[in-house]
């Protein structure tokens, strides 16, 4: 954990379906081949090659009528054709949404080392960063085994994209339509809520992170915490979840709210904004004002004051979705519902800066 304390996460797992129940493996019909789609769809072996890689040589058309005979046969390119690309090795998709946020760096960390643990080798795709997302989310369709990752409000359109893919969502945003590992903020931000009242904290702040203005399912939290305990908390909505937005709103804050007395970021990126905003004015932390962030991420423990999180374990969410998704795809487990679900908690973890 990145400061020492003992594993601050506390993993539930959603109980698997009955023993006596026929396994989605012991009743599946033999794989699809690449023979059958192009007898379904009345087209040459080099014709389905050409529509499943998105090769360029045929119609919009034929290309359309492949797709969907692949499609209905849950058709997958064989490991040689795919070997030809990745060297035959065993391929893990990764889906962050951009690598300039320390959290998605930390994540890639702890997925790459239990794939190599395991003999995979992982191609990730930063879907924030990338210029074309779809055509990003496609290639881990085409050239990997199992995907994982973060698909957002874009994950039903995505994950047909990667068609039979084994896939895991981490943290979805919607209903899960395959597998997920969920992020639950909810006891930690009790917790903290708790903490921040015994702690004399009267006037909090909540610098959120939103696209649209509202806020955040992880802001609402906060805001309903502190509410039930007879906190009426200010909110200000950042269009995104940067360092650079964290300072802007905690200065504004601070100019507007003069008995402010805590900051509750939507992240630590956003959190360690904060410290710079308070810093610059000549606020002292946690003397006057508290400052909280999410995530728990390595760089909080290397500012000064250091920085009081929600902390999720990496390690521990990479392990899950990876064990879910190799369990998919060798049949052990089922391609969604329930037995598929797996949730990793927050917990408080109470540094200088609060």
């Amino acid at each position: 954990m990145p400061d020492g304390t003992a594993d601050p996460t506390t993993v539930t797992r959603t109980p698997p379906p009955d023993a006596g129940a026929t396994s989605p493996a012991a009743s599946a019909s033999p794989r699809a081949t690449i023979h059958d789609v192009a007898a379904a769809a009345g087209v040459s072996r080099q014709t389905v090659t050409r529509a499943v890689n998105g090769m360029y040589g045929i119609s919009a058309a034929t290309k359309e009528r492949v797709l969907a005979a692949a499609a209905a046969l849950d058709y997958r390119p064989s490991r040689f054709g795919r070997g030809l690309v990745t060297g035959g090795d065993r391929q893990l998709g990764l889906v962050v949404n951009d690598l300039r946020n320390p959290y998605s760096p930390e994540l890639a960390a702890a997925v790459l080392g239990l794939a190599a643990a395991r003999g995979w080798n992982v191609m990730l795709a930063d879907v924030g960063l990338s210029g074309d997302e779809d055509r990003a989310v496609r290639a881990l369709g085409a050239q990997t085994d199992v995907v994982i990752g973060y698909l957002g409000s874009r994950a039903a359109e995505w994950i047909g994209h990667l068609g039979s893919v084994p896939v895991v969502e981490l943290d979805p945003a919607g209903e899960v339509l395959r597998a997920a590992v969920r992020l639950d903020a909810s006891a930690a931000v009790e917790d903290l809520a708790d903490h921040l009242v015994a702690s004399g904290v009267r006037h909090p702040v909540i610098v959120d992170a939103s696209h649209d203005a509202r806020p955040s399912s992880r802001g609402r939290l906060m805001l309903d915490a502190l509410r039930r305990r007879g906190r009426h908390p200010e909110i200000a909505i950042a269009d995104a979840a940067t360092a650079e937005h964290g300072a802007a709103m905690a200065a504004r804050a601070l100019e507007r709210f003069p008995g402010v007395d805590a900051v509750l970021a939507f992240n630590d990126v956003m959190a360690l904004g904060v410290l710079a905003a308070c810093r610059r004015a000549g606020v002292d932390v946690p003397g006057t004002v508290r400052v909280v962030g999410v995530d728990g991420l390595t760089a909080g423990t290397l500012v000064a004051p250091t920085l009081t999180t929600l902390a999720v374990d990496l390690a521990a969410v990479a392990r899950e979705a990876v064990d879910l998704a190799l369990g998919m795809l060798a049949g052990d487990l089922p391609r969604s519902g329930a037995a598929v679900q797996r949730t990793v908690r927050h917990r408080l973890l109470v540094r200088e800066s609060a």
